[in-house]
């Protein structure tokens, strides 16, 4: 078997990593919020997607330098948040981090992506989705997360993203869905589209910045009420 590439590395014969994709992918459709399930689903499938994510991120100017400085979202790396003022970005993470009793280190580690930048570039996407809820008004309930994973999906590629909408939407009652396939996408692919790449952001930069701006300066699309509730 070959070596691992980084700490938490799992290298997998071909044959290994389709086991677990199936199996991963199967059991995040009937229990979507495994987050372990979806995380290994998307690293045992999104491989080409994320060498498109890391391509773009090369061409950016910030993208490249979070690649090259390879920064990550932990306790301790988003403690200033708390420090910030009202309305500020930061203080927005910390009161939604607070509210939920998030921590930011909670997130699965990476492990069966074979390529350490990759990994990297599959952790940061993970890592910042926090961020993201908070950028687009997104709240935790099912619907804003299958909302800001069908925007996830414009932005991204990723093929757990799509997962994640296809297999809890049906789920839901008649309502609810209704309301993800007529609002909620429509809203997501508009507001995926029209943002900037949200893997070339370098979020730690603007914990003190003014949400509002930050929002315009992102050309974020707030999500609509309906997924705000």
């Amino acid at each position: 078997m070959a070596s691992p590439l980084y700490p938490t590395h799992v290298p997998l014969s071909t044959l290994q990593k389709a086991a677990v994709a199936l199996l991963s992918g199967v059991g995040a459709l009937v229990r979507p919020a495994r987050a372990d399930l979806v995380a290994a689903f998307g690293e045992t499938t999104g491989f080409g997607t994320l060498h498109s994510m890391r391509d773009r991120m090369r061409q950016d100017p910030t993208g490249r330098t979070i690649l090259d400085q390879r920064p990550r979202i932990t306790n301790e790396s988003v403690a200033p948040c708390w420090d910030m003022p009202d309305g500020s970005f930061g203080r927005a993470y910390a009161d939604f981090m607070d509210l939920r009793g998030f921590q930011a280190d909670e997130r699965p580690p990476v492990r069966f992506v074979d390529d350490e930048e990759l990994a990297y570039v599959a952790a940061r996407y993970r890592e910042v989705h926090d961020f993201w809820h908070v950028l687009f008004g997104c709240p935790t309930t099912v619907s804003g997360e299958l909302a800001l994973k069908a925007l996830e999906f414009v932005q991204t590629g990723l093929p757990m993203t799509a997962l994640a909408v296809a297999g809890a939407q049906w789920k839901l009652p008649k309502d609810i869905r209704d309301q993800l396939m007529f609002q909620h996408i429509p809203w997501a692919v508009r507001a995926g589209l029209r943002s900037r790449d949200l893997m070339c952001i370098h979020y730690e930069r603007h914990y003190g910045e003014q949400l509002q701006d930050l929002r315009k300066h992102l050309r974020i699309i707030r999500a609509p009420s309906a997924v705000r509730r």
